[in-house]
């Protein structure tokens, strides 16, 4: 029986590592609060790193809801100066969501990491690439949440999503919006849409960020166990 935490978990000063990536060195940061039951991976969207100030603020409540995060760089530091230029890696969500994979299969091999479940939180491009990941690696994501995403990038790979899906998009985002409702069609799993009020697309104004950190550390507590507790 799968039991969830009803208490606050402490938050947990986050580690510097460094991942392993097919030709690639990927620079992140873990933290895993004593007792969580999962953790949640960010995927940052167009132009972003790990760190965002609203992704460093939606672990923060992630992290605080029971749940550990890691939050890492899609580009090395090379890619990056050339995607200033060009803006093309960015939407190259065949690359992004193969460095997503890629960083999972690194957290399932960590001793302090490899029960633990896991979920996607993508932002931007990150919510395709996100879906995508979670399509090729099957059962071991146990949730996704893409906020102000691209959910519609992530194309044919929709339907082969098994992982509770969630998707959140400001009321004002109104192009987004119509792309997230054709890629909820498409999910086949079990999902939701919400729409949160008085937002545009990055969660600006006042009180919303703080909507998408609630509704996103809500799904991850109900989704995420440890692989011990969904066999014991």
């Amino acid at each position: 029986m799968i039991t969830h935490r009803t208490r606050t978990a402490p938050d947990s000063a986050p580690a510097e590592v460094r991942i392993p990536c097919a030709a690639a060195t990927l620079d992140g940061e873990l933290a895993i609060p004593p007792g969580s039951g999962g953790v949640v991976v960010f995927a940052h969207g167009s132009g972003s790193s790990r760190h965002s100030p609203r992704n460093q603020f939606v672990a923060r409540v992630i992290r605080e809801s029971g749940n550990g995060t890691l939050l890492f760089d899609l580009l090395t530091a090379d890619e990056e100066i050339e995607d200033n230029v060009t803006r093309r890696l960015r939407f190259d969500i065949g690359l992004l969501a193969s460095r997503l994979v890629g960083v999972t299969r690194w957290l399932m091999a960590q001793p302090a990491t490899r029960n633990l479940g896991i979920g996607y939180f993508g932002s931007s491009t990150g919510g395709g690439a996100a879906l995508v990941a979670a399509a090729e690696v099957g059962q071991p994501i146990d949730a996704v949440v893409s906020s102000g995403g691209r959910p519609d990038l992530a194309g044919d790979a929709l339907p082969l999503v098994q992982a509770p899906t969630l998707l959140i998009v400001g009321e004002y985002d109104d192009v987004v919006i119509r792309l997230n409702q054709a890629a909820f069609a498409e999910l086949s799993g079990e999902k939701e849409l919400k729409i949160v009020a008085a937002a545009t697309h990055l969660f600006e104004e006042p009180g919303t960020l703080e909507a998408v950190a609630r509704l996103a550390a809500e799904w991850f507590r109900r989704h995420l166990h440890t692989h011990a507790e969904a066999t014991g």
